[in-house]
This record gives structure tokens, sequence and C-alpha cells, in this order.
């Protein structure tokens, strides 16, 4: 990774020296931070709200953030104890909000992170050997009784410092004198992360990182220890970009990054011996991404986790019980192993080991899924209580098959298992009365599809081509091969792709179609008839009452109107969750009932 060095920027040093380190008549400080009009501070003493002291102790790694609210909250660590204060500051008061033991690791830092699009407050606890969680404070502007953990996460061994970019979304960790790194501050979000800055001779890093900081316009500032440096980094188009470092002669060491009211960058030191106030313009900050708030919904029921780590559950299937819906099962397909047949407690009750089945789905009392092995169609027939049994199998020379969807013709009853592969290749296959299998036709999309879902009562088949769009179909065996575009990915902002899941139903006698909308962890529901209007788009966030985390990364979802007992009387929608956080377990499946979705249309 290439910094570049810009120069130009206009930068005035005041030194304070040790003997005279006091701010507006008050001990040397270790953090201050800005609170309304209000200025908070922490020393070895406590904690300085106004001039007022707070709580007695010796605290560090104070932070606050003003919300959208219009309130600030704060909060500080003292050392001796590991005790987390969080107060928040509003109409020139400090009320305290919560005070608690971290046992989990010794905090290094602490960061805010406040989510606009999911109207949730949390807090980033950042360990020093290897591990950092995320704790929800508050959502929906309701603070939690106590912080949730929401988020486990992995970071270098050595961090030392982060920051928060709330217009970004971005987490930002210094790994000790060797990196400065980026990860997405949402909690159901990629895991991955971004190279910022680099020790030299890869970039401009020469010691330990003791403390981050944004400024207003975006740029990041890091601050070495010893011999003190803060550097200055910029923000554009490309990421980062160093512009200088700042040198500090005659102090030793500097650990800490306040910015004032007033706009000045304030430096401590955790021993209390200096201080230095450094002055540095703003520049025009680059466009903030879009925070609109997103509708959400929440789970209410969770299956039992695959008890195979990484990408392993893909499609979700339902079959109700035509007697007793709490007796119904969910079935979910394992890429690895084959198929979990799950109760409506969310217990696997089947596990049927017969290949890597992709998707699955199910028409009565029979059930389809593709089984990646050898490109074939699996069947299963269900007993009367829900119990499934492997059926026939059925060769197809599509190679690399992937998605499949089942439809049922009232006119004919005939049931049919339609499948495509990763070419684009779409086959149709009908069910016979002995069970068996029969190719009737061939379509095409061009590139890459998976997700379908045929809506039985109008005979149309619908498939989603990941990147591009969704496509519609005649069902019919004697439908030809041809199909039209209904929605674009193009034309939608707020569909990003991949398409993944699919799924249909008739609400309030309204035809909908559910679309996953893989690259935002999201998903959208279309009025299902021209001129295929988009009636909603939500996310599936943390159930703070059950303590279920939210849902994303989804590949396949599903929808029922028909109850499936206690919770889901009106039916269920129910997804893959491809990122499994509280706790930190194997993928499963998500539940929620389908009378939230229908509050929202």
């Amino acid at each position: 990774m290439k910094l570049n060095t810009r120069t130009g920027a206009v930068l005035s040093v005041l030194m304070l020296t040790s003997a005279c380190a006091s701010v507006a008549g008050q001990t040397p400080i270790r953090h201050q931070a800005v609170a309304g009009d209000s200025t908070v501070v922490a020393t070895n003493t406590g904690v300085y709200f106004g001039g007022q002291q707070l709580v007695e102790g010796d605290f560090f790694h104070l932070k606050a953030l003003k919300l959208k609210s219009g309130a600030t909250v704060f909060t500080a660590v003292e050392g001796n104890d590991q005790q987390l204060h969080l107060w928040q500051a509003k109409d020139g008061k400090a009320e305290p909000l919560w005070q608690g033991e971290i046992t989990t690791r010794v905090v290094e830092d602490l960061c805010f992170y406040e989510s606009r699009e999911n109207r949730q407050l949390s807090v980033f606890l950042l360990g020093g050997r290897g591990g950092a969680e995320q704790r929800l404070l508050q959502q929906d502007g309701q603070w939690l009784p106590q912080p949730l953990t929401i988020r486990a996460m992995n970071v270098p061994f050595d961090s030392t410092a982060c920051a928060v970019s709330q217009e970004q979304g971005k987490l930002y960790v210094a790994e000790a004198d060797q990196a400065i790194w980026a990860y997405n501050a949402e909690p159901e979000v990629d895991e991955g992360r971004d190279l910022i800055a680099a020790k030299a001779p890869f970039g401009d890093i020469q010691a330990e990182l003791k403390a981050l900081e944004l400024m207003s316009d975006g740029s990041l500032l890091a601050l070495e220890e010893e011999a003190p440096r803060l550097l200055l980094y910029r923000a554009d188009d490309n990421g980062y970009q160093f512009e200088r470092a700042m040198s500090f002669d005659g102090i030793n060491a500097l650990t800490d990054i306040s910015l004032t009211a007033d706009g000045d960058v304030l430096l401590t030191e955790e021993d209390l011996n200096a201080m230095q106030t450094v002055q540095i313009d703003v520049v025009a900050a680059t466009e903030p991404r879009s925070q609109r708030p997103v509708a959400q919904v929440a789970a209410t029921l969770e299956t039992q986790p695959s008890p195979r780590r990484g990408d392993a559950i893909d499609d979700p299937a339902v079959w109700v019980h035509p007697d007793k819906p709490a007796a119904s099962r969910i079935l979910g397909t394992d890429k690895r192993t084959g198929l979990y047949v799950y109760d409506m407690q969310g217990n696997i009750v089947q596990e049927l080991a017969v290949g890597r089945l992709n998707n699955v789905d199910v028409r009565g009392n029979l059930a389809a899924a593709t089984l990646r092995d050898d490109n074939s169609i699996q069947l299963f027939s269900i007993s009367d209580d829900g119990v499934l049994t492997p059926a026939a199998n059925q060769t197809t020379d599509i190679e690399e098959i992937y998605g499949l969807c089942m439809g049922y013709d009232s006119n004919t009853e005939q049931a049919s298992v339609y499948i495509n592969g990763k070419s684009g290749r779409i086959q149709h296959y009908l069910v016979n009365a002995d069970g068996s299998l029969q190719l009737v036709r061939e379509m095409q999309v061009p590139t890459q599809p998976e997700g379908c879902v045929v809506d039985d009562a109008s005979q149309r088949l619908f498939i989603g081509e990941e990147d591009v769009a969704v496509w519609l179909f005649d069902a019919k065996p004697d439908g030809g091969s041809d199909g039209d575009i209904i929605i674009r990915v193009a034309e939608h902002p707020q569909l990003v792709d991949d398409i993944e899941g699919l799924a249909f139903a008739r609400i309030n006698d309204e035809p909908m179609l559910f679309v996953s909308s893989q690259g935002n962890d999201s998903y959208i529901v279309f009025d299902a008839q021209a001129p295929w209007a988009q009636r909603a788009h939500y996310r599936i966030r943390t159930n703070i009452e059950l303590g279920l985390d939210g849902a994303s990364e989804t590949d396949g979802i599903e929808v029922t109107t028909h109850s499936l007992g206690e919770g889901f009387e009106q039916g269920a929608f129910i997804v893959q969750d491809g990122r499994n956080r509280m706790p930190e377990a194997g993928q499963n499946l998500k539940l929620v009932p389908l009378q939230q979705i229908i509050d929202l249309l």
C-alpha cells in the first residue's frame, strides 16, 4: 500500500510545560471531551463535568459522542477495578446511566458508534490480547438496562487504540507500532478489514500508537507515544493519505488525543506529566454515506446452529402440519453434509447426511433439494407427522447445480421441480405419480442465478439472476423458454447484489415477492404484479428482549402465511443467517413473525 505525502497544512503549536499543565484551574488531565456546553475531564482523582466531580477514582479512556437526539453520551474506565461508568449529558446536567465491571478483557480503549440506519447506539471495548467486543447501549432511543454484547471481534493481539467514523460506519484500530486497520462498525456486516497505515518502510509509522482520533472533516490523527509524534492522515476518495508528522521537542511521551470545544487538538500523557495543544486546519470533508433510517424487524426464534463453522447453512423451507401448527417442521440445507430438520423450538430433530445440499423446497409431503456432489436432484418423502426420508434421486446434465424451487398446479394436480446452474441454465421437471422426475423443458438467463419461487395460483416462476435482475417465466410445462426482466438491481438503490433468496406470499389477497438483498444485508418486498412497485425495505436486527442477534449475509429465504403455532399465528418470514453473532457460532436460521412485516406494508 502506497501512502502519499502532501504538504501545506496550516499548523501552529503552543507548548505547555508540566508546571502549568492545568486546564481552567483543574488538576492535570488525562483526557477531556466536549459534552454540550460543558467539558468532561478524566484525571487520576476522578471524572469531572463542568468542573464538578461526578465520581472519584483513577480514570482512563474517557470518550464522548454527541447523539442525533442532541444529548451527549460519555464513558470512562476506572483503572484499578475495571469499572465502566456511563453517563448522559443533557440540558447542562450529567445523568449516570450504568456502572459495571468489565470482566471479559482489560480495556485498552473505548469507542462509541451510533447507527442511524438501524437506530442503535453501541460501544466498542478494545482489549490488548487480540479481542474486542461491541455492546449495545440504546435501541430506538431507549437505553438498555445494561449493555448487551452483540458482537465478538478478532483484532490484532497488540491493539492499543480505536476511533469510529460515524459518517462512514468504520472502526479504526491501532496495532501497536505496526499498522492502523479499518473494520465495519455495523455488527451485521462483513468481518473483513482494510489497511489504512503501515509501519516504515511500507508506511510512516515509527513507534507504538497510543491514541486515534477523527476530526470533523474526517481526517485521522494517530499519536505515537515515545518520542511523541502526531501523524495526520487526510481522507479522500481513495481512502487515507499520509500528510505530515508533527514532533514535540522536550516531551518524553504523550498518550491521548482530545478535541476541544474551540477546535484545537489537545495531547496529554497518562502519568500527567505533559500536555500539548495543536491547531490543524480543517479541509473539505468527503461525502458521507447515506444514513437514512431503515425499517427494522426482529427474530423471535432461531434454530440450533450448524455444528460446522464457516459457510454451511444455505436455504430454508417449511412443512406445515395439517392439524397441529406447532408440530410443523423447518428444513435447512447444509452445503457440507445434507439436510437439517428443526421443530418449532428451533431444535434439530433430524440430520439427513445425504451429501452437499444447496437449495430446498416443499410441496405437500414432498421435499426436493439440489445435490452438489453429483449435480442431481434429491427427493425426500415427508410423513404425516413430519419425519423426512430420502426418496428418489434424479441425475441431471446441469454443471454446478445451484438453485431449486417447487410448484404445484391444482388444475393438473401435479408438482414441478425447477433447478438452475451457475451457467444460467434452468430446467423444469414434472413429478410423476410414481415419484420419478421427468424433464419437460429448459430456460436460460445470461448469468448466474440461484433463488427462485413459484406462485402456484397464477403459475408464474420467478428467477433471481444474482447480479442483475429478477426474471419472470411461465411456470407451466408448456410455458416456453422465454422470460422477462421485471426488477433490475440498477433501478433500485436499496436492492444491492447479490439477489439471493426469493419467496412469494399472498397477503390480504395481494401477491408479494420477497427478495434477499445480500449486498446490504436487507430484505425487500415488491408487488408481485406490474408495475412491480417496492412496498417495504427492512433489516432483521437484535432482539434485545430475547437476546437474539440480527441476520445478515443471507442466502435463502422462505415465507409462509400459515400458522406455525404460538407466536407465529399469521405465519413466518424465515432467513438463513450468514453471521450468527450472539454468541459467535455456526450459521443458523432466524424466524420473524410475519405480522411484523405485514405491519410495515
